[in-house]
């Protein structure tokens, strides 16, 4: 398990790396390559991202995809000021799709059965992750998002 932890976060410092202006920037100001990444133990030399980067760098600043490779686009409501945007490639969307799966599976939800999803639809991300997740298992998904509650009740 550990030696996957360590490929897995290889190829993540790699790809940041390589993608992302900011990381780079912060790993050569510490003089740090990915290839000294050698031991989980590592980690502690990697720079971390807070929500003023998110918001500094707004919209696309710190896509490690091409805009090309991305295929959806959503964004916080930017309520305490700029929106933080997350994008989504083809493959984002497979894995968000079955780690869904998965928790929808370990609660129980099988082929036929009905879930009303009220997580929201729209830029926030949660209502679509859910969506997929359970139709995915075969259950049939009604799209309510929030509010109208004696609406959704009948």
């Amino acid at each position: 398990m550990r030696q996957l932890q360590l490929d897995r976060l290889r190829q993540v410092v790699s790809r940041a790396y390589n993608h992302v202006a900011l990381f780079r920037q912060r790993l050569e100001a510490r003089g740090f390559q990915p290839d000294h990444l050698r031991e989980l133990s590592d980690l502690e030399n990697l720079p971390f991202t807070t929500k003023a980067d998110l918001r500094d760098t707004y919209p696309f600043g710190l896509f490690a995809s091409p805009i090309e490779d991305i295929v959806r686009l959503h964004a916080s409501t930017g309520t305490t000021g700029k929106p933080i945007v997350v994008a989504y490639t083809r493959q984002d969307l497979e894995v968000w799709t079955s780690v869904m799966v998965r928790a929808f599976a370990a609660c129980g939800v099988h082929s036929g059965d009905v879930v009303q999803n009220a997580y929201g639809y729209g830029l926030f991300t949660g209502g679509l992750g859910a969506h997929y997740g359970a139709e995915s298992l075969g259950a049939t998904v009604i799209p309510v998002s929030g509010g109208n509650t004696d609406r959704q009740i009948m």
